[in-house]
């Protein structure tokens, strides 16, 4: 429950603007970006906060996501707190900055509307986008619903400005399932979260006369090395300030902030793990197989990038037959979310891989209670389980 103290008030928004409101409360100095579907509605809404002059942000509409990325990498190493968006085609653009963001390793924060990949184009939901660029030294943190958005975008920020820390943040919802549909978020007061935020405070900023520095160097042989290490370190201190940023932000909201979401695991026999906004959906079908005595669960993960191995093995562990819901496919390998599933079981437990949802297509609740009655019965393949796909001619 929320702090009862605090005076909050509800207002009905699309996860798009869900993360503008967030923005609008942070008030970033410098926000640039390049309008795709569908991420649109994030830089429409806070362009519009923008001229209303409700955040002093500088706003820089570019030609391109490669240059809004390069923008936002000079911000932030420049001293200023710097923000973006996108989706899909537009990351992979950015796919070469990305790289700079985190290797510079600046605390850049980025709200991703998650979408398909070309080719060919489709401009729906899935997770390949977020799944291609999952190495790049980037955390990611996914959201369920546009709630979960909103106050992502607040841990995100903490996350990646703290000290031990220094890395760039990508706060992931559905494209459109999220992003383009209204439900009522509950908004804190301005104060409250300024307050949580703190003033930003830049470790190196390249503008600081009294010290100059070189950003983004050649680094030959004898230090690249080490300086890879450095930012595999950061992401270990990233899974740990995570917990603590959350704990901060519970002091306020009422909400946990957990590596992952346990629903009703406790003598579960068979779970189903997933990412996003499915996890609404199975939640609803395990509380219809609970009803009917069938020992099922859910493992929602929240926090993909850095992977919390030893927890989800530990959450797991009892755990026979488990099933991992999956929006996106590895192409000749098992799927990103499974792969990490399954080195977190051991070999008495039976794992099966379900992707689903590829460009957007829907699944409901009579695909994911098969996919339970399955698991129950111990239905378990090596091969991946196409859910909802028609069946095709071997023409």
């Amino acid at each position: 429950m929320t702090n009862n103290k605090l005076k909050t008030i509800i207002k009905a928004l699309t996860g798009g603007a869900a993360a503008t409101e967030a923005m609008r409360q942070i008030n970033p100095d410098v926000f640039a970006a390049y309008p795709i579907t569908p991420q649109t509605p994030i830089i429409e809404s806070f362009a519009q906060v923008v001229a209303d002059k409700l955040v002093d942000t500088k706003f820089v509409l570019v030609e391109s996501e490669h240059s809004a990325m390069s923008l936002v990498v000079g911000a932030s190493a420049a001293g200023g707190r710097a923000m973006t968006a996108t989706a899909s085609q537009g990351l992979i653009l950015m796919a070469e900055v990305l790289l700079v963001a985190s290797g510079t390793r600046l605390p850049i924060v980025m709200n991703l509307a998650t979408r398909a990949l070309s080719a060919p184009i489709n401009i729906h939901n899935d997770h390949q986008d977020a799944m291609a660029v999952r190495d790049m030294g980037w955390i990611q943190i996914f959201c369920e619903n546009n709630q979960e958005v909103y106050e992502n975008n607040f841990l995100a920020i903490r996350l990646a400005e703290h000290s031990q820390v220094q890395l760039p943040v990508m706060v992931c919802q559905d494209g459109f399932i999220t992003s383009h549909n209204t439900t009522g978020v509950e908004i804190y007061p301005d104060k409250v979260i300024k307050k949580f935020l703190k003033e930003y405070k830049p470790k190196y900023p390249l503008l600081n006369l009294k010290k100059p520095l070189t950003i983004g160097p050649l680094a030959l042989p004898d230090f690249y090395f080490e300086i890879r290490v450095q930012l595999d370190q950061a992401m270990k201190q990233a899974k740990k300030r995570y917990l603590e940023i959350g704990q901060e932000l519970k002091k306020i909201t009422g909400h946990d902030y957990p590596y992952f979401e346990e629903y009703y695991l406790d003598n579960a026999q068979a779970v189903i793990v997933t990412m996003g906004s499915t996890a609404g959906t199975s939640k609803a079908v395990v509380d219809k197989l609970r009803k009917q005595g069938k020992k099922v669960g859910l493992l929602k993960i929240n926090l993909f990038r850095p992977f919390p191995y030893k927890e989800v093995k530990k959450a797991l562990s009892k755990i026979k037959y488990v099933g991992v819901l999956e929006r996106a496919l590895g192409f000749g390998s098992y799927s990103p979310l499974a792969s990490e599933i399954r080195h977190c079981l051991s070999s008495k437990q039976l794992v099966q891989d379900y992707t689903y949802g590829l460009g957007g297509r829907d699944i409901g609740l009579e695909e994911i209670e098969k996919a339970f009655k399955e698991l129950l019965k111990g239905q378990i393949s090596d091969q991946i389980k196409y859910v909802g796909l028609r069946k095709q001619s071997n023409k």
